[in-house]
């Protein structure tokens, strides 16, 4: 027996508005202080740059006039800055997930940043690796050699699998390029890191040799 009300009340129930049915009552929505909290909402999860906020905005339907405002806004807040972006999504990049620039550029350019900003932030990147090598008085390292390095070294495992010296140095290079270094960077960090593999390698068997000629 069916419950009192129970078919009232699913009769009653409304459908959920559809994604373009939400567009369409955003495209109606006049108050500035709406599109800004959106706006905001949308920086919580992390920082972004100034055309990803935009194009957000731009999708979820508001009126142009009240995006541009909104942008505008969070920029004169502080919340927006194209420059402070890029050098923290580099930095991210160096220390987690090293990068070359050339695929800096590009993740850079699809976010959106002005190409002037993205060539001070990797001019400085440059300058601060041979400021940091002259503070140490070693010979100066570019920092697409040091960050290709670290992620050869990082993902080394699976490649010193492959026992054909020649195709672990394939794998190597591969994996550099794939990640945006250059020709020359792929080529010197791969040779120089598996030469310095075999060299401990060599010398480990030979410390473990004099162990067992002494025994």
């Amino acid at each position: 027996m069916r419950a009192p009300g129970f078919g009232a009340r699913s009769r009653a129930r409304k459908p959920k508005p559809t994604p373009a049915e939400r567009r369409e009552a955003r495209s109606h929505v006049d108050d500035p202080a709406a599109v800004l909290e959106s706006g905001a909402r949308f920086l919580e999860a992390r920082p972004r740059s100034v055309a990803e906020v935009r194009r957000k905005l731009n999708r979820l339907g508001y009126r142009p006039d009240l995006v541009a405002g909104a942008v505008d806004r969070l920029a004169a807040l502080g919340f927006l800055d194209d420059e402070a972006f890029a050098r923290a999504w580099v930095e991210s990049r160096d220390r987690a997930k090293p990068r070359g620039e050339h695929a800096l550029r590009r993740e850079l350019g699809l976010k959106g940043v002005d190409r002037s900003i993205v060539d001070a932030v990797l001019g400085d990147r440059r300058d601060d690796a041979m400021t940091a090598a002259a503070g140490l008085d070693e010979p100066p390292v570019s920092p697409d050699d040091a960050a290709a390095e670290r992620l050869l070294r990082r993902k080394l495992a699976p490649i010193l699998r492959e026992t054909d010296p020649r195709r672990r140095l394939q794998r190597a290079y591969a994996l550099l390029a794939r990640n945006g270094f250059g020709p020359d960077v792929c080529s010197a960090v791969s040779r120089r890191v598996l030469a310095d593999v075999d060299a401990e390698d060599v010398a480990g068997d030979d410390e473990g040799g004099f162990g067992l000629t002494e025994i």
